[in-house]
């Protein structure tokens, strides 16, 4: 069998994603209470986030959404985590609020889940960067993905992580 690079390139990047999103699963988590979603989106479905950034970019004056979207044109893979807006339970009050319950009548964002959503992310970019997969964390994809409901009910917070194997890092030296 003959496999150019381009089809090798793009089987890595799947098997790379599908690797960092086992990480973003099995990374620890307050409580052990699993609130991570995650998504692979390969080079047709990447696409689709486009128009999204772009309207989010107009919308709430944001150019780095329309870099970021302009960066997505060349991405062939994106591993996109979130987590759910679920409180701990630990009425901690990193969240400003006394109690869970106020956090929750207030409808606000647990600390931890924030936490988590960045532990899980940084094992994911880990894997990456252990198999010389370029990578790059975007608010912008995550927004645009929870605005286009790609996740279950209950995401409220995600990152994306566009996946590059190219000569060079196409997430760096942008416009």
């Amino acid at each position: 069998m003959i496999r150019k690079s381009n089809e090798a390139e793009q089987l890595a990047l799947e098997q790379v994603a599908n690797l960092m999103v086992a990480a973003a699963r099995t990374a620890p988590k307050t409580r052990g209470i699993d609130n991570i979603q995650t998504l692979i989106l390969t080079e047709t479905d990447v696409k689709k986030l486009i128009p999204k950034m772009c309207e989010i970019a107009k919308r709430d004056n944001r150019p780095s959404f329309q870099r970021d979207a302009g960066n997505l044109e060349q991405v062939k893979a994106c591993v996109i985590i979130a987590t759910k807006i679920n409180p701990v339970g630990l009425n901690c009050g990193f969240c400003g609020f006394k109690t869970c319950e106020e956090l929750k009548a207030a409808k606000g964002v647990c600390a931890y889940n924030a936490m988590d959503l960045g532990i899980a992310i940084s094992s994911a970019a880990t894997i990456a960067g252990r198999f010389h997969i370029d990578n790059r964390m975007m608010y912008s994809v995550g927004k645009a993905a929870i605005e286009l409901c790609l996740f279950d009910k209950g995401a409220g917070q995600a990152i994306g992580m566009p996946l590059s194997a190219t000569g060079k890092n196409i997430f760096f030296d942008r416009k």
